[in-house]
């Protein structure tokens, strides 16, 4: 189905939440995502490989009555979603690597004043220009805050087009729930590959949530509303930054997702996101086949992390393998949650290269076979 076939379907108006199984790529899943979790506002820039977000976006978001903007550059967007937001609309940005690097003032200008926005990274391999191949290696500049200042985002990380779909409309309600900055972290594979996806038919309408500090006139207040991050005494910012800690700490209670496979009678635990897991999922179907009891982690939400999950399983398994698309970045929040307890081994694929699960079942079996010595 094409994008103007895909859309036909989304305007027959069938019943509301009705599911349409469609092929789509991972980046339209986004597009529709997005429209379903009540964007009103799309400000972004061209780069490859997420460019069908904004395409399919300019689209679909007129046609319901809401904002498409191409933007002079990734530092435009990232300030007209600043704008957008303090408006008190949802509102979203996408881009590619060098593109979100751009965008890291903003963002942080975003968390500072405590602004709700969704930002969709399909990741591309780095650093510097790289290349248009699959890569997971902006995990640090996402989970670790690639801007300044102690903020937070939470970070989504689909592994399936549906998920592209799903966490990308799950982020606009995250985002207000915690007024704060949201990253769905895809790839190259994820945004380009077509898979079925279940898509309701009809679009819902924009939420209203209640934001009383928005910037939407005064009307009937008696106050005028200022959104700002700037707090010139080391007192007044100092309390600021306690507020947004304490939102923090609410998301990382209520906000993470895992997903484990075959971890029942495991004795050594694969932990991968995004492609990598579903590479790492096919090697551990091979593993099992071959006796050896192995089962795989997914962390849904990479931050805030599965660390409690970790932790249990560290109390009964042998070791942990951490597969990434990356030199090993995700691996240390790995270490740190299990804390020193089991070995942790890292297995990791650079420059858009990706292992075949043949390729990583057997590293994953010499790495066991080092864990038990044989």
């Amino acid at each position: 189905m094409n994008d103007k076939a895909a859309v036909a379907v989304a305007e027959r108006g069938t019943s509301p939440g009705t599911p349409t199984r469609r092929l789509v790529k991972g980046n339209e899943a986004v597009a529709y995502g997005a429209l379903h979790g009540g964007c009103e506002a799309f400000f972004g820039y061209p780069i490859t490989p997420q460019n069908e977000v904004p395409e399919l976006l300019s689209d679909l978001l007129p046609r319901h009555d809401r904002v498409f903007l191409q933007a002079e550059s990734e530092v435009a967007s990232i300030n007209m979603v600043y704008g957008a937001a303090a408006a008190g609309h949802r509102v979203m940005t996408s881009s590619s690597s060098p593109g979100i690097s751009l965008m890291m003032e903003g963002l942080s200008y975003c968390a500072g004043a405590r602004l709700p926005c969704v930002l969709v990274n399909v990741m591309r391999g780095g650093p510097g220009l790289g290349n248009i191949a699959a890569s997971q290696s902006d995990y640090f500049q996402a989970v670790k805050g690639g801007g300044h200042g102690d903020y937070r985002s939470v970070v989504l990380a689909p592994w399936k087009v549906q998920e592209m779909f799903e966490l990308t409309r799950d982020a606009f309600d995250i985002a207000d729930r915690y007024r704060m900055p949201v990253f769905v972290l895809a790839d190259a594979v994820l945004g380009s590959m077509l898979e079925p996806a279940e898509i309701p038919e009809q679009v819902p309408p924009v939420p209203r949530v209640d934001k009383p500090w928005a910037t939407i006139g005064r009307g009937q207040r008696a106050h005028k509303n200022v959104v700002n991050s700037l707090f010139l005494q080391p007192e007044d910012l100092a309390r600021h930054n306690q507020v947004l800690q304490d939102a923090y700490a609410e998301a990382e209670a209520a906000e993470v997702r895992h997903d484990g496979r075959r971890l029942e009678d495991a004795r050594h635990v694969v932990v991968a996101y995004g492609v990598a897991a579903r590479v790492a999922l096919t090697a551990v179907a091979a593993l099992r086949s071959a006796g050896v009891p192995v089962g795989l982690l997914r962390p849904v939400t990479l931050w805030p992390f599965p660390t409690e999950e970790l932790a249990a399983l560290a109390e009964r398994v042998d070791s942990f393998h951490v597969f990434e698309l990356s030199a090993g970045q995700m691996v240390e929040d790995v270490r740190l949650a299990v804390n020193g307890r089991r070995p942790v081994e890292f297995f990791g694929r650079m420059g858009g290269l990706l292992p075949t699960p043949e390729d990583l079942a057997t590293a994953l079996q010499a790495q066991i076979d080092k864990v038990r010595g044989t």
